[in-house]
């Protein structure tokens, strides 16, 4: 790791831990947001413009997103595609705020995987309550309901989010051995360390800053483009099928086998992380372009399906 990517990753590092262990970090859903954007304005501007037209309908419209919204430096199609990027991180913004719109359980779900036991099952799950399959049917079905658009557009900002959360692999598996018999909560308890000179922190907090550290537009804009060029919507598996319980599979699989290494990935005791294995990062970097990129074009089809 050469010095300016160390210094890169400890910024993200930083702002991973002040900011807690969410998801994507939120200027990665941003760059889902966009890329999302960018496949509806090039495929669908009809039912853009009418997403758009909800998402204008937003408690927050007017509030917490006016400021950058009035960037007198963004033409008016950035300020449509800065929509998106705040809509899609807009469920992270207000968590621990006592929003009735904040739901801490819906962003994820715990598959079991128990390597010790050979266990790594999809049908069985840690109850924690609502689930990310269950919010997403949820507010789908307030998309297409006669709810008053203020509605709708905080239902948009979870399916947004949503689709972001369910490919980020941590976030739908829970490894659960004699060190963690109750589950790892999807990475945040298991222990790491980039390099032996790096601070320790958990491989959730690894995986959600892994790509984006700041959450300016173009930053954000900037990773879309490059990531929505190198994984292009024909490369999508299965790109037109909307089901959510199968990108939550996907995910699994790729946490099994590369966020844990198929149970050899070591975890550190107390405070002291394990250091990851000298390849871990270049292993697992490009999936999670791909993830991010997977994420923005099939939230792209579920909208044009749904609007």
């Amino acid at each position: 790791m050469n010095f300016s990517f160390k210094s890169a990753w400890l910024l993200v590092v930083a702002l991973c831990v002040a900011n807690g262990s969410f998801g994507w970090n939120k200027p990665t859903h941003m760059a889902i947001g966009a890329i999302a954007y960018r496949d509806m304005l090039a495929k669908s501007p009809r039912k853009l413009a009418r997403v758009l037209a909800i998402l204008r309908q937003h408690p927050d419209v007017n509030t917490r997103w006016a400021p950058m919204l009035r960037d007198s430096s963004l033409t008016e199609s950035e300020k449509n595609e800065y929509l998106f990027m705040l809509a899609a991180r807009w469920p992270d913004d207000i968590r621990g705020q006592k929003n009735p719109n904040d739901h801490p359980t819906w962003h994820f779900i715990n598959y079991v995987y128990n390597p010790t036991l050979g266990i790594a099952r999809t049908d069985t799950t840690l109850a924690t309550g609502e689930n990310i399959l269950q919010a997403f049917a949820l507010n789908r079905q307030l998309l297409t309901s006669n709810a008053p658009d203020s509605t709708k557009a905080i239902a948009l900002c979870w399916l947004f989010h949503l689709a972001g959360d369910v490919h980020m692999p941590l976030h739908t598996a829970a490894l659960v051995s004699p060190q963690f018999p109750d589950g790892d909560r999807g990475g945040n308890l298991f222990k790491i360390k980039v390099s032996m000179s790096n601070p320790t922190l958990n491989l959730h907090a690894f995986w959600d800053g892994m790509l984006l550290g700041s959450d300016t537009f173009r930053a954000a804009d900037q990773l879309a483009v490059q990531l929505a060029q190198a994984h292009t919507r024909r490369q999508v598996p299965h790109r037109c099928n909307r089901d959510i319980g199968k990108w939550s599979r996907e995910s699994f699989e790729l946490a099994r086998t590369l966020a844990y290494k198929q149970g050899t990935l070591i975890a550190g005791t107390g405070n002291d992380g394990a250091v990851l294995p000298p390849d871990y990062v270049a292993t697992v970097k490009p999936i999670a372009e791909q993830q991010v990129a997977f994420s923005g074009h099939r939230l792209a089809t579920v909208l044009r399906k749904e609007m």
